[in-house]
C-alpha cells in the first residue's frame, strides 16, 4: 500500500469527523440532566439535546443489522449498512437540511452534489468511486438495498420523535399530513415496517403530539 493512498483515505476519515457537528432537528432520547456527569447539584431540569449526524448514521447502521429480517425482500446488509454510514457525510458542506424545510429542499440537491464531489474525492479513485455510487443510489432509491435503507432513514427519527412527545414536530409545527407523506415511503423498503408506523403516527395525533392536517 502507497503512503499516498493512506494519507488520501486518513484525510476523508479527519474530515468526516466533522459529521459530529452537524446537528439535526431529531432529539436524542436521553436527557442531558439524567447523566450525573452532566448534571449541576442545583440543576434537575432536562436538557434536550439534537442528535448530530455522526450519531444518526451509527444509530441507522445499527437499525438495519437489527430490523434487516423485516425488510420487503432480501437484501445485502452490509450494502445497506456502508450506505447509511455514508448518505448524510455531504452534508459537511452542505448543512442539514429539515425534511420538512419547502425552501431549503429548492436548493438541497445542488449543495450536496457539490459536496459529494469535494468530500469523496478526498479518497483514493476507487473508493471515490464506490462511496460516491453508494450516496447515488441511496438518493435514487431504486434498488432493494436503497429503499430499505432509506426506510430505515425514515422511521429513526419518527420512533425518536414520537419517543420524546414529539417534541420537534411541536417546535416547527408540523402536521399529520406532512408526517406522513414525508414517511410513506417507508413502505417501499418495508411494508411491515411501515404498518407499524403508521400506528404510531396515529398514537401521535390522538396524544397531541401532532396537528390533524
Amino acid at each position: 500500500m502507497s503512503r499516498e493512498r493512506l494519507e488520501s483515505q486518513l484525510r476523508f476519515l479527519l474530515e468526516a469527523d466533522r459529521m459530529k457537528n452537524i446537528y439535526r432537528q431529531t432529539y436524542v432520547i436521553a436527557d442531558e440532566a439524567r447523566n450525573s456527569s452532566m448534571r449541576d447539584e442545583d440543576d434537575e431540569k432536562p436538557r434536550h439535546r439534537r442528535e448530530n449526524d455522526a450519531e444518526h448514521s451509527f444509530h441507522l447502521a445499527l437499525f438495519a443489522m437489527t430490523l434487516a429480517e423485516h425488510s420487503n425482500v432480501p437484501v445485502d446488509i452490509l450494502k445497506v449498512m456502508k450506505m447509511v454510514l455514508v448518505h448524510d457525510i455531504v452534508e459537511i458542506d452542505a448543512g442539514d437540511t429539515y425534511c420538512y424545510d419547502e425552501e431549503g429542499a429548492l436548493t438541497k440537491a445542488d449543495r450536496e452534489t457539490r459536496a459529494a464531489d469535494r468530500l469523496f474525492g478526498l479518497l483514493p479513485a476507487d473508493q471515490e468511486k464506490e462511496y460516491r455510487l453508494l450516496w447515488e443510489e441511496f438518493e435514487r432509491r431504486d434498488t432493494p438495498e436503497s429503499r430499505f435503507a432509506a426506510a430505515l432513514d425514515r422511521m429513526q427519527p419518527m420512533l425518536l420523535n414520537f419517543t420524546k412527545g414529539g417534541i420537534s414536530w411541536k417546535e416547527h409545527g408540523v402536521s399529520r399530513s406532512q408526517v406522513y407523506e414525508r414517511n410513506r415511503h417507508i413502505a417501499e423498503g418495508s411494508e411491515e415496517l411501515w404498518e407499524y408506523m403508521e400506528n404510531i403516527l396515529n398514537e401521535a395525533v390522538s396524544g397531541g403530539m401532532l396537528s390533524e392536517g
